[in-house]
């Protein structure tokens, strides 16, 4: 059985980044991130519009589980480990906090993302923290 692919409606296209070597300006593609990934990056920017946001693709760590297997490995887009701190995480529990993510992503979830992981602080924590 093939891995389902994400519907164009939840993938937009990477934006483009400007790097600035010595007095020149080149215009370089932003690094490839699969759709999976950019879909969630779009998303969790749009619904929390946060201070910093990290996600990192585990998928290679679990294609040997039996569900990966099953669906002939996954397609390289199935577990994240999501960072993300956001004023919108302000007084709320951290059970609230993977909701909101959570719901952010569900579509994600329904087209086949499988698992993900969530660290959401706000930034008062983090400047707690330093």
């Amino acid at each position: 059985m093939l891995p389902r692919l994400l519907p164009r409606s939840l993938v937009r296209p990477s934006p483009r980044s400007t790097i600035t070597l010595s007095s020149r300006t080149l215009m370089s593609s932003a690094p490839t991130l699969g759709p999976v990934e950019q879909a969630i990056r779009t998303r969790l920017e749009e619904a929390l519009q946060p201070t910093t946001l990290d996600i990192t693709n585990d998928s290679s760590k679990h294609r040997h589980h039996a569900p990966m297997k099953a669906i002939g490995g996954g397609d390289g887009e199935t577990h994240f480990t999501v960072s993300v701190v956001s004023e919108r995480f302000e007084g709320m529990r951290v059970i609230q906090r993977h909701r909101l993510v959570n719901d952010a992503l569900k579509p994600l979830f329904d087209a086949g993302l499988h698992a993900l992981a969530i660290r959401a602080k706000s930034p008062k924590e983090v400047e707690e923290r330093a």
